[in-house]
């Protein structure tokens, strides 16, 4: 079972391992990780690993089996033995954009009160699928208010609650296709805001940045009607 280290630290760059596996279509499992996994919209980390007599450059990050993660090189090469130590590197610009859209994505959930059917992230751009018949009449009110939360500096942290309590809780639930990681015993929440300030709480295994300031000034670009019940909200960081 490979420990995820970044749950601790999302802002953890680096950090030494062991090889634990191999997968047969070629991806390294380590014992612990600081890289993230492709899933919930949130595209793998990429980066690179490095050992006594070899390096690999990492395109991105899977998961393999219920408890493992895997990294998969950017081309054919040797791998590190198994029981081999590495040092492992994320590409920290690309891992912080994405925690910055992600978090933003949040909060463009938290303007748009309505059920998720979907949504992406990359290192520019996220976007989320609403339940919404109608396109929202003032894009430029949903700007204005997101980028105020955003100002509003307000901390973002993470709590786990039993599955017990999350399902006598489904409210806390806003995304209609993807559900929450079960099986563990324990759901993470993430939340925005403290006591009073706290703005958003829902189940979510991506990785955030600590306060909503960090994001930066965002902008609501196309929305996009996606079928009869649908409409795709594009949001883009700007800068």
């Amino acid at each position: 079972m490979t420990e995820y280290l970044l749950r601790e630290d999302a802002y953890l760059r680096e950090a030494e391992a062991r090889v634990t596996a191999h997968t047969p279509e070629g991806g390294i499992v380590l014992d612990r990780t600081v890289f993230y996994p492709t899933g919930g919209g949130q595209p793998g980390d990429s980066g690179k690993l490095s050992w006594a007599g070899g390096r690999v450059l990492i395109a991105t990050a899977v998961k393999a089996g219920r408890a493992d993660v895997a990294l998969v090189p950017a081309e054919p090469v040797p791998l590190p033995p198994v029981g081999a130590v590495v040092q492992q590197e994320i590409d920290w610009e690309r891992r912080h954009r994405h925690m910055r859209v992600h978090t933003a994505l949040h909060l463009l959930s938290v303007v748009i009160p309505l059920p998720v059917s979907g949504g992406a992230i990359t290192s520019e751009k996220g976007r989320l699928d609403f339940d919404m018949p109608d396109a929202p009449e003032d894009r430029e009110a949903l700007e204005e208010a997101i980028n105020a939360l955003i100002e509003r500096d307000l901390v973002v942290w993470d709590q786990w609650i039993s599955e017990a309590e999350l399902a006598d809780n489904p409210a806390l639930i806003k995304t209609m296709s993807v559900k929450p990681p079960t099986g563990g015993g324990e759901v993470r929440l993430v939340a925005i805001g403290k006591g009073a300030n706290q703005v958003d709480l829902q189940p979510c295994g991506g990785t955030h940045v600590a306060r909503t300031s960090e994001i930066g000034s965002v902008r609501i670009g196309k929305i996009e009607k996606k079928g009869r019940q649908n409409r795709r909200v594009n949001l883009h960081l700007d800068n």
